[in-house]
């Protein structure tokens, strides 16, 4: 099992300790070959993460992002939309090389195939992988296609996971979470260089505890993390409380 586990106080220093990993990554792989492809996921646990991240020193001119999912038919002018979030949480706040987008609207498989088509060209140096409640990775939910080949698909939300997405305040009811997605699936985000997840807060105690104490399961899909070379995990004392005593 390669990971290395970082616990830390409280959601904030796990922010700033996984904001530093990814900075390292990044300007030690822009020092090397020129430039980043950068992939970023999103939610109320990844906030501090990319607060912090922007602090940082970065040629953010070198550097490509890409983000892991986003729901289908929900318009980029939604509070729950990862493509506003992300404009508004960094992109406005960096001046990238290239941002890639997911978009649920319009043209659903062209907008895939063209997505597809950016994301195959080069490997992507830095994957920043949340966890869900349920422990999904991306929108990858129980139980998760190990074995697609694909880069990205479109996928049916299991209840829990859209449970979460009211429960973080993103949507007022359940009735108003779309109930399908565009993920990138789990074999393209296992073909990042390097895989950071930042996994704050109680709600993610159990996921986090699943996750590494049971075996490689698609009904718990970020335990294909450990197959990873170089996962790095950072929790805090709320979302490791079934792991430690902290």
């Amino acid at each position: 099992m390669n990971i290395n586990i970082n616990v830390a106080p409280d959601s904030k220093v796990l922010g700033q300790r996984a904001a530093a990993a990814i900075a390292g990554l990044l300007n030690q792989t822009i020092a090397q070959q020129g430039h980043a492809r950068l992939l970023l996921s999103t939610g109320s646990s990844q906030f501090d993460t990319l607060e912090s991240l922007l602090t940082y020193n970065i040629a953010w001119e070198k550097v490509e992002m890409f983000h892991l999912d986003e729901y289908v038919n929900l318009p980029e002018s939604h509070a729950a939309s990862f493509r506003r979030y992300l404009k508004e949480r960094f992109v406005s706040k960096v001046n990238l090389r290239f941002a890639h987008f997911v978009s649920g609207e319009g043209d659903i498989n062209a907008n895939i195939q063209s997505l597809t088509e950016e994301v195959l060209k080069s490997p992507i140096d830095i994957g920043v992988i949340g966890i869900g409640e349920n422990a999904h990775i991306a929108f990858n939910d129980p139980p998760a296609d190990f074995e697609t080949t694909a880069a990205y698909k479109i996928v049916t939300l299991d209840q829990r996971c859209r449970q979460q997405q009211v429960g973080e305040g993103w949507f007022a009811a359940l009735e108003e979470v779309p109930e399908q997605a565009i993920t990138m699936c789990v074999k393209q985000i296992l073909s990042c260089k390097h895989i950071i997840t930042a996994a704050p807060h109680s709600v993610k105690a159990e996921a986090i505890f699943n996750t590494i104490t049971q075996p490689i399961d698609p009904q718990i899909p970020a335990t294909i993390l450990k197959t990873h070379p170089d996962w790095r995990l950072f929790i805090d004392a709320a979302s490791a409380a079934r792991l430690f005593s902290v």
